[in-house]
């Protein structure tokens, strides 16, 4: 008897395997995109939550001392070698309001932060946004990185020899309260994004001039100077080019800089060097003066906290003369919707 033939299996052809192959990449093409905007949206959540607990903290600093943090002591601490070191920043003070007392029990404020490493190497999650790619420590293992700013005005940032803070929220020495801010707690900025380990310029020479710097071009930062990519590394300093930005330019705004090696950078912070150098007898180089841009990972806009404790998504097109008045806590502007 004759063996059955079998029913041959019909398989796959060629053509076929790579329709399919492409209707799959096609399919996670359309997907992915997708799923990286939601990821970033729960970043930029995230972030906002950030700032929100910031805000929390500050207006309990605020009930327990009837004024907020200042943004750093003057005259500097002494450190152990006998010279002046850094002071504690606004987030350092912050500490036990973010369920971080153990850690704010190490410090001792009457010292500088670079005696106390301690502490200064420690990761602070609330102050990181999720978005910034540089949530790490400094190459020499001491410090950490944050992503907030506070608000020092828009361009004088600290005069030694009058001992007075510029226009913003924070300052060194300063004692601020809600009274101060006469523009209304809703039309003043505390915090902003900043982007950590962010370049930097302290030239020696003093700027050109008092007056603030309309963009860019007119900043006129000297040449041969070397931009540090140090910025924002150091939660725990308060000193300006650290804690700090200035609403001279907007959001998100470029300064481009190529220094003496021929090295172009993208965009680099401005601070003269009054803050660290001049003499509190003088006058003459005692001001610091700074143009320290807020800027993040978000596209085409940074979180904001005012000193209502509302956080608001600022948008990189905001007018220049809006932005400047969300600077100031006394400026006597009249904003409309921002």
């Amino acid at each position: 008897m004759p063996r059955p033939i079998p029913e041959s299996r019909r398989a796959f052809t060629l053509i076929e395997l790579l329709v399919v192959i492409a209707i799959i990449a096609i399919l996670i093409a359309l997907l992915l995109p997708a799923v990286q905007q939601a990821r970033e949206a729960a970043r930029r959540t995230q972030c906002k939550n950030n700032l929100k607990q910031i805000g929390i903290a500050l207006h309990n600093y605020l009930d327990a001392n009837s004024y907020f943090p200042p943004g750093g002591t003057w005259p500097f601490p002494i450190n152990a070698s006998g010279s002046a070191g850094g002071p504690f920043s606004p987030l350092a003070r912050l500490l036990p309001f973010l369920e971080q007392a153990n850690l704010s029990n190490l410090i001792d404020f009457s010292k500088p932060y670079g005696d106390q490493p301690d502490v200064s190497k420690v990761r602070v999650a609330p102050y990181l946004c999720p978005s910034d790619v540089n949530d790490r420590q400094t190459d020499n293992g001491k410090h950490w990185s944050f992503s907030y700013g506070a608000n020092v005005g828009d361009w004088l940032i600290w005069d030694a020899y009058t001992r007075t803070a510029g226009n913003g929220a924070f300052g060194q020495n300063t004692r601020f309260s809600t009274r101060d801010f006469t523009d209304g707690t809703s039309n003043s900025m505390m915090f902003s994004e900043v982007r950590a380990f962010q370049a930097y310029i302290r030239p020696n020479a003093d700027p050109s001039s008092t007056t603030v710097p309309a963009d860019a071009a007119s900043l006129a930062i000297p040449t041969g100077q070397a931009a540090k990519l140090s910025a924002h590394t150091e939660w725990v300093e308060g000193r300006s080019p650290q804690y700090s930005f200035t609403t001279t330019f907007t959001p998100n705004d470029n300064v481009p800089y190529t220094d003496s090696n021929g090295v172009a950078y993208p965009s680099v912070d401005y601070v003269s060097r009054g803050e660290v150098a001049a003499p509190a007898s003088s006058a003459s180089g005692a001001a610091t003066y700074g143009a320290i841009t807020s800027r993040s990972y978000h596209v085409g806009a940074v979180n904001s906290l005012l000193a209502d404790g509302a956080v608001r998504t600022i948008s990189s097109n905001i007018s220049l003369i809006t932005w400047r008045a969300l600077g100031s806590r006394s400026g006597n502007e009249v904003l409309s919707e921002f």
